[in-house]
């Protein structure tokens, strides 16, 4: 997942620079940096992000909230959600064209990723989850971690306050996290989708910010 993440992210940053170099409109630059994260996963984890707010926004009983997070049908949780989303991630790409930390985009994704890869491999697991059979070793948690110091590294070298976009990061997928796990009471692929779409908007809105 982490080295998913690199390819994305490079792709984001490169797509960034050709923006800045054909000199678009920076409403344009902010359309481009909202949507390539979408395009180049398939929109798989915006799925996950729609399926876990229709359920967790239902405010059901635990056995209704895990139905409705398996409806393939789309309720208006995940509609409203899913606008907001988009709203705020436009909004903060288009704020973050000419931040002198564009680089950072490299490594968004990596973050993201790495936190995913940990809390797949550690957290108790749906049963009805891809995940519920995979056994977890050292090397679910130690590259990851690797990788997550690698990013962290780079973020103080692309500036001193670089690193204050990671740690937004984190603390957005974390929350996230924390609000899909425990009102659905287990991990699966759908909340893991969901913490790293909220963690990557809220790396973009430090972004933006800087």
């Amino acid at each position: 997942l982490p080295l998913v993440g690199l390819e994305i992210g490079l792709i984001w940053w490169i797509c960034s620079l050709l923006c800045l170099y054909f000199g678009l409109h920076q409403l344009i630059v902010g359309l481009v940096l909202c949507t390539v994260p979408f395009f180049a996963t398939g929109f798989l984890h915006l799925d996950g992000f729609m399926d876990v707010t229709d359920a967790v926004g239902s405010c059901r009983d635990l056995a209704r909230r895990r139905e409705i997070l398996k409806d393939s049908h789309v309720g208006s949780f995940a509609v409203i959600g899913c606008v907001l989303l988009i709203l705020c991630q436009f909004v903060f790409a288009g704020a973050a064209a000419d931040s002198a930390y564009l680089r950072l985009l490299i490594v968004i994704p990596v973050v993201s990723r790495c936190c995913s890869s940990v809390a797949v491999a550690v957290l108790p697991k749906m049963a009805t989850s891809q995940y519920a059979r995979k056994k977890a070793g050292l090397a679910d948690i130690l590259i990851p971690g690797a990788f997550l110091v690698a990013s962290f590294a780079f973020s103080l070298w692309v500036g001193p306050r670089g690193a204050l976009v990671l740690i937004a990061e984190l603390a957005g997928y974390g929350l996230a996290l924390r609000k899909g796990y425990v009102s659905l009471e287990g991990m699966n692929g759908d909340i893991s989708g969901y913490a790293l779409t909220l963690g990557e908007l809220t790396a973009l809105g430090a972004l933006a910010v800087l």
